[in-house]
C-alpha cells in the first residue's frame, strides 16, 4: 500500500508546514517542522486530523528588506537546522560548538565498527565533551541505542546536567540514593537498564552484587567509563581496600568489555597514575590484543593509535596552523587556557601556646605509639592510624583537632592489623584516587580506649581554647592573603582537609574580608547537588551585584569539591589551606579553576604550610619539590601513585616522633631502613614520569591528521557557519530588534544588549532561556566571543539558546509579513551597489535530502536540510552562475546609491517571475551537492568499508527560494529623483 505523500515532502497540518519523515505510514505521518529538530516531531492521523500538500511560497514584490536581508535570513536559517546533512549528525542539534580538536575523537570513533577510545585527553582539555559528542553521534546515528555512564557519586549529577543541558541526552540518575524510588516503578522481571535507556550511574551503587549482576545481564550497547585508571588494580596491587574496590570495578568492566558489539569509551588524564601492569589492564579492556602490544615497534604504537588519544594543552592550544602541517592559518584556533599559573608557598609559625599544645600531643603520640608497640601488631597499628588522624587534625585547625581528640579512631573497631590499616588508610591519607574522596572529609578520630580519654580530652579543651586569631596564626596568615587576593581582583576558593576547618573558617572569616565578600562554605555534609545549588547562590549573589566592582566571592571548600566540579566560571585562585598529603591532590584542587573557559589568564595559588609544625615544612621539601619538578621537565602533572606519598609521610611521622618538631630536615633521610625506601620510592616516581613522558610522545595521538580535521572542519562550517558570521549575526540582529547594542570594539569580540525594546516575542524567547528577571528588569546581557560563558551570558556560537532564540525570531518574522514590530530580515530585496557591474542576482535556497545510513542495526532512513547561496549575473532565462567565493562576496555589497521605487518592483518582479526558468540549475546543483556529501559521508568513515556500503544521498525535489535579492551596478544620475527610497530601505 502505497503513502499518500513521500518521505521528505512537504504538508500543511496544525496551522503549520513539516516535511514527512521516512517512518511515516498510510493512516499515520510522522512530522518534523519545517526547519526544526527531532524533539519537535509529531504524528499526524489523517483520518482525524485536516492534512494537505504544501508548497514553499515564493517570496512576493511587497515585502522588500534592506541590504542586510540576504545575511540575515542566510544566517537565521543556518543556525535554525538541527537536522543536517553532512557527515556528523549531532553537530547541528548540539548545545555546544567543539573546539577543532575535540573532533578528533569523534573521527577516530566514526572510523571503527565498534567503538573502542582511550581518551587520555589533559585535565581541563574537555574530555566530558569529547565523548558526548560521540555519544550523541552514535545515538544519532542508530548505532547505539541505549547509553550508561559510570562515575563517581560525587560526579553524577555534574554528568547528567552536561548530557542534559549540551547533547539534549536526558539521562536518569542511578545512585544508592535514587535506586529505591527507580525500583519502585519497575515491571515484573523489567531490569532498570532496559525501563531507563540512559543512565548514570554511580561506582558506589555499582559495587552491589545484585545490581552489579543486573547492569551485566542488561548493559547498554554503549558505555562511557570517567575516571578509568580507578577502576583497574596492578597485577601485583597489596593495598587492601583500595585494591579490592579497584579489583571489582575491573572484573565489572571486564564483562563488559567481553562484549566485542559494545561501544566503550574510558576517560582518564592519567592513564599511567599505576603501575605498568595497571596500565596493560586499561588497554586490555579497550581490546584484548592492546594489552600485549610491543609499544616500542611502529606497528604496535600505530595500532594503538586508532584506540589512544592523549594531548596536553600545549598541544592543542593553537591548532590547525602552519605549524601543524597546514598550507595556511586561515582555520586556525586558539583555545582560551590560562597560560600559567602564579604559584606561591606561603609559610607560617605556630603562636607558642599552639606550639606547646603541638608539643604535649606529639609527647602524646609518642608514647601511645611506643606503649601500643609492645601489644602486638593489631594495637600498634590501630595506635600508628590513631596518631596521624591527631597530628593531621592538629596542623589543621583548632576545631578539627578539638574534635578528632574527643573521637573515637575508626580503626579501633578492627579486628586484625590488616582490618586497622584498611580502615584508618582512607581517613588518614590523601588518596589519588577521587573515587575515595566522597566522605573523607569527615574529623578523624584519635581515641582508642578509656584510659587514653582523659588526657585527650584536655588537649581538647586546650585545642578549643586556641580558636581565632589570637590563638591560631594560621588563620591569622590566611586572612591576609585572602585580602590581597581580593584587593588585585580575585575570586578565590580555600581548601581545606576537613569539615570543622571548614565549618570555623567560613565563621571566623565573615566580616573579616570586607563588606563586599560574600563567603559559602561547601563540605561533605551537603549532598553533591545541594553542594553545586550553593555555589551557584554564591555565583548569583555576587552576580547581582556585579555592577560594583568591589564585589568579591570567597569559598571555603573540603576535598569533596577538588575533583570533577568544574569551578572556572566563578573563581579563579586556589589557596591550600591544609598541605594534602599528595601533590595529586593538589593538582585536582587547582584543575577545578584551571581549565578551559577560565578568563583569567594567569590563575593564583597559595600553598600554606606551618614552618614549625614538623610535618609540613618535610612534606613539602619531599613530596611537592619533587613533583614541581617532574611538572617543569615535562609540561605535565604525574600523578604520585598512593604507595609512593605513603611511604614518604610514614617517614615523617615516624621522624616526628623521634626527633619533635626541633630535629634537623637532614635526619629525616638518615633514619634506620628508610634510605632503601626512599630509593625504591624515587625509582618507582621515575619511572611514572618516564612511562608518561613516553605515552606522550611515542602513543600521542596520530590516527587523525590535522589536514583530515581542518577538511572536515571547514565542511562544518561552511554548512553551519563560523563564529565570525554568529558575531555579525547577532550585532545586526539585535540592533534591527530595537535593542540597546553596545559594542566597545576592544578586539576581545565582546558586547552586550538591553533586550527592553525588543519586540514581546523575543522577549519571551530570551526570559526562556536566560531567566525572566534578567529581561524583565533590562540588565545587560553580556554576549561572549568564548563557547565557555557563566550564568546569565551568551555565547556567540550558533548553539547557543540564546543565539536561537534570536534567529528564530529573525526567521519567522522572514516569513510572516504580518509580524508586528521590526522585521530585520526580509525574503526580498534591490540594492544598487558599486560592488556589481552587471545586474546580479543572489538567491538563497534551501535543499532537503533523503539519506540512507547503513549501520550494524541497519539501515536508518533520513531527511536532512542544507541552506546554500547561488548567484547568477543578468536574467534568469540567460542566467551566467557565479562560482561560490563570487557569490559569498555579495553579502558584503553595501548600498552605494538611492534605486527608484519603480525601478525596485520591475527589477523583483522580472527575477521572481522567472524563478521557473533556473529550475533545471537549482536540480543539477542539488544533485551536485548530494555527490558531495556522499563523498564527506564516505571520506569520514574511510577506515571501514562495511560502515558505508549501502549508504545514499539523494536530493528532494523541488529546492525552496528562500530569498531573492538584486544587485543593481551604479550608474551616474544627474540628481536624485523625488519617489527614490534608500538602498537602506529597498
Amino acid at each position: 500500500m502505497s503513502l499518500m505523500y513521500t518521505a521528505g515532502s512537504l504538508v500543511a497540518a496544525r496551522g503549520r508546514e513539516w516535511v514527512v519523515l521516512p517512518e511515516s505510514a498510510p493512516d499515520m505521518l510522522v512530522l518534523r517542522p519545517l526547519g526544526g529538530s527531532e524533539d519537535d516531531i509529531a504524528a499526524v492521523f489523517p483520518s482525524f486530523e485536516e492534512v494537505r500538500p504544501a508548497e514553499f511560497a515564493a517570496p512576493g514584490p511587497d515585502d522588500l528588506g534592506d541590504q542586510r536581508s540576504a545575511g540575515l535570513l542566510r544566517t537565521a536559517l543556518r543556525i535554525g537546522f538541527r537536522s543536517g546533512a553532512g557527515p556528523f549528525r549531532s553537530l547541528a542539534s548540539i548545545a555546544v560548538e567543539p573546539r577543532a580538536y575535540q573532533l578528533v575523537p569523534l573521527l577516530m570513533a566514526l572510523r571503527q565498527r565498534t567503538v573502542r577510545l582511550l581518551i587520555s585527553d589533559d585535565v581541563g582539555i574537555g574530555k566530558t565533551v569529547e565523548a558526548g559528542l560521540i555519544a550523541k553521534e552514535l545515538l544519532a546515528q542508530g548505532e547505539a541505542a541505549r547509553l550508561a555512564v559510570l562515575c563517581s557519586p560525587a560526579l553524577a549529577e555534574q554528568w547528567q546536567s552536561e548530557l542534559r543541558e549540551k547533547f539534549a541526552i536526558d539521562a536518569e540518575l542511578v545512585l544508592a540514593s535514587t535506586v529505591s524510588r527507580l525500583e519502585r516503578n519497575l515491571e515484573l522481571g523489567q531490569s532498570l537498564f532496559d525501563k531507563h535507556p540512559y543512565t548514570i550511574i554511580s561506582t558506589d551503587f555499582i559495587k552491589s552484587t545484585r545490581h552489579r549482576e543486573d547492569f551485566v545481564r542488561n548493559c547498554p550497547d554503549l558505555v562511557i567509563v570517567d575516571e578509568a585508571h580507578s577502576c583497574v588494580a596492578a597485577d601485583d596491587t597489596t593495598q587492601g581496600s583500595a585494591s579490592t574496590s579497584n579489583q571489582l570495578r575491573y572484573e565489572l568492566l571486564r564483562k563488559i568489555s567481553a562484549d566485542t558489539g559494545r561501544h566503550l569509551l574510558l576517560l582518564t588524564a592519567t592513564p599511567h597514575s599505576g603501575k605498568e601492569s595497571a596500565f596493560r589492564n586499561l588497554l586490555g579492556l579497550v581490546r584484548p590484543e592492546l594489552a600485549t602490544l610491543d609499544l616500542e615497534s611502529p606497528a604496535g604504537r600505530a595500532r594503538l593509535a586508532e584506540h589512544f588519544v592523549a594531548r596536553k594543552r600545549a598541544d592543542v592550544r593553537d591548532y590547525l596552523t602552519k605549524e601543524d602541517g597546514l598550507a595556511d592559518d586561515s582555520l586556525a584556533e586558539r583555545t582560551a587556557f590560562p597560560s600559567d599559573r602564579w604559584t606561591k608557598d606561603e609559610p607560617y609559625k605556630l603562636t607558642p601556646a599552639y606550639r606547646a599544645l603541638l608539643d604535649d600531643a606529639i609527647a602524646y603520640a609518642r608514647d601511645r605509639v611506643a606503649t601500643a608497640g609492645e601489644q602486638g601488631r593489631r594495637e600498634a597499628r590501630i595506635a600508628w592510624w590513631s596518631v596521624i588522624a591527631l597530628l593531621r587534625s592538629m596542623v589543621s585547625s583548632p576545631a578539627a583537632a578539638a574534635q578528632t581528640l574527643k573521637t573515637r579512631s575508626e580503626s579501633a573497631a578492627a579486628r586484625t592489623a590488616q582490618e586497622a590499616d584498611a580502615l584508618g588508610f582512607p581517613v588518614a591519607a590523601d588518596s589519588a584516587d577521587n573515587d575515595r574522596l566522597e566522605g573523607m572529609d569527615v574529623a578523624p578520630g584519635a581515641a582508642e580506649s578509656e584510659e587514653a580519654g582523659a588526657r585527650l580530652l584536655e588537649l581538647s579543651q586546650r585545642a578549643a581554647e586556641l580558636v581565632g586569631p589570637a590563638g591560631d596564626a594560621k588563620l591569622k596568615a590566611l586572612t591576609r592573603h585572602l585580602k590581597s587576593l581580593i584587593a588585585d581582583g580575585y575570586h578565590p576558593i580555600v581548601f581545606c582537609r576537613y569539615i570543622p576547618t571548614a565549618e570555623y573558617l567560613a565563621t571566623q572569616l565573615e566580616g573579616k574580608l570586607g563588606k563586599k565578600t560574600r563567603i559559602a562554605a561547601v563540605t561533605g555534609t551537603l549532598s553533591p547537588q545541594q553542594r553545586l545549588e550553593r555555589i551557584e547562590q554564591l555565583a548569583a549573589e555576587t552576580t547581582e551585584e556585579a555592577g560594583d566592582p568591589a564585589v568579591r566571592r570567597v569559598l571555603i571548600a573540603t576535598d569533596c569539591l577538588s575533583e570533577g566540579v568544574n569551578l572556572q566560571h566563578h573563581f579563579d585562585a586556589v589557596v591550600h589551606y591544609d598541605l594534602a598529603w599528595n601533590p595529586t591532590r593538589h593538582d585536582q584542587r587547582e584543575g577545578r579553576v584551571d581549565r578551559y573557559g577560565q578568563k583569567r589568564d594567569q590563575v593564583r595559588v597559595i600553598t600554606m604550610f606551618g614552618e614549625d609544625n614538623g610535618i609540613d615544612g618535610k612534606v613539602l621539601k619531599v613530596l611537592f619539590e619533587k613533583h614541581r619538578q617532574i611538572m617543569r621537565d615535562l609540561g605535565i602533572s604525574v600523578s604520585v601513585p598512593d604507595e609512593t606519598a605513603s611511604g614518604v609521610t610514614d617517614a615523617v611521622v615516624e621522624w616526628l616522633l623521634l626527633h619533635g618538631r626541633q630535629g634537623s630536615q637532614e635526619s629525616l633521610f638518615e633514619l634506620d631502613g628508610h634510605q632503601e625506601s626512599f630509593d625504591r620510592i624515587e625509582r618507582e616516581w621515575n619511572s611514572a614520569a618516564e612511562r608518561e613522558k613516553t605515552s606522550r610522545s611515542k602513543y600521542a595521538q596520530r590516527a587523525i591528521h590535522p589536514e583530515e580535521v581542518a577538511r572536515e572542519v571547514a565542511a562544518v562550517r561552511a554548512a553551519l557557519g563560523g563564529a565570525e558570521e554568529v558575531r555579525d549575526f547577532a550585532l545586526e540582529a539585535l540592533g534591527g530588534l530595537d535593542t540597546l547594542v553596545r559594542d566597545p570594539r576592544d578586539g576581545s569580540g565582546d558586547f552586550t544588549a538591553q533586550p527592553g525594546g525588543a519586540p514581546a516575542g523575543l522577549r519571551d524567547a530570551l526570559a526562556a532561556t536566560l531567566g525572566g528577571r534578567l529581561v524583565e528588569e533590562d540588565r545587560e546581557i553580556p554576549f561572549r566571543a568564548t563557547p565557555a560563558i557563566a550564568r546569565g551570558e551568551a555565547a556567540l556560537v550558533r548553539t547557543d539558546p540564546v543565539i536561537g532564540a534570536i534567529a528564530s525570531y529573525v526567521l519567522d518574522s522572514a516569513l510572516d509579513a504580518n509580524t508586528p514590530g521590526p522585521r530585520p530580515a526580509r525574503r526580498c530585496g534591490v540594492v544598487t551597489t558599486d560592488a556589481v557591474t552587471v545586474r546580479t542576482t543572489l538567491l538563497l535556497v534551501r535543499y532537503r535530502f533523503h539519506l540512507t545510513l547503513p549501520s550494524r542495526n541497519g539501515e536508518r532512513q533520513l531527511v536532512a536540510e542544507d541552506a546554500r547561496l547561488l548567484a547568477y549575473e543578468g536574467m534568469p532565462s540567460r542566467a551566467r552562475w557565479l562560482d561560490d567565493d563570487a557569490t559569498a562576496a555579495l553579502l558584503a555589497a553595501r548600498a552605494t546609491a538611492n534605486t527608484h521605487e519603480q525601478l525596485v518592483r520591475n527589477q523583483i518582479t522580472k527575477d521572481l517571475n522567472g524563478l521557473p526558468d533556473l529550475a533545471a540549475h537549482l536540480t543539477e546543483y542539488g544533485t551536485r551537492l548530494a555527490a558531495e556529501l556522499d563523498a564527506s559521508h564516505r571520506r569520514v568513515r574511510k577506515a571501514n568499508e562495511e560502515i558505508v556500503r549501502g549508504l545514499k544521498v539523494v536530493p528532494q525535489e523541488p529546492a525552496d527560494v528562500l530569498g531573492v535579492y538584486v544587485y543593481l551596478p551604479q550608474q551616474p544620475v544627474a540628481a536624485a529623483s523625488a519617489s527614490t527610497v534608500s538602498g537602506a530601505e529597498a
